[in-house]
């Protein structure tokens, strides 16, 4: 296995993040702020492409990241460190694990210069 983890030891409440702080082929975490307290998202890259999805496996709910913040990514596939299912980086569906044929849900983000911004 290809693993590459990224780190998110300090996941604080934030709205913009610079590209740069996203590897090609990699995933960090944010915290999007909400009038409910926030909730944590994973940012992927695929090339020029930045996606942003729950950090919520549709299969138990739990967050996907091994600690918080760091992510299994295998061969452009997020792994759900809890039971291993996969989900493509380029569309958060699974293909693979307890909950194939299902997928992450999406969170809206615009690309600004060379930050990510995250929409509320």
């Amino acid at each position: 296995m290809n693993d590459s983890f990224t780190s998110g030891d300090d996941i604080d409440a934030v709205r913009r993040i610079a590209l740069a702080d996203i590897p090609d082929g990699g995933a960090v975490a944010a915290r999007l702020p909400s009038s409910t307290g926030g909730f944590d998202v994973i940012l992927v890259r695929v090339g020029e492409r930045v996606l942003g999805y729950h950090n919520e496996c549709p299969h138990a709910g739990r967050r996907l990241d091994w600690a918080p913040g760091r992510f299994i990514v295998d061969k452009g596939h997020l792994v759900c460190a809890a039971h291993g299912a996969m989900f493509k980086l380029d569309s958060g569906f699974c293909t693979s694990g307890p909950c194939m044929g299902n997928g992450l849900v999406p969170v809206a983000l615009n690309i600004d210069g060379d930050a990510v911004v995250l929409a509320q």
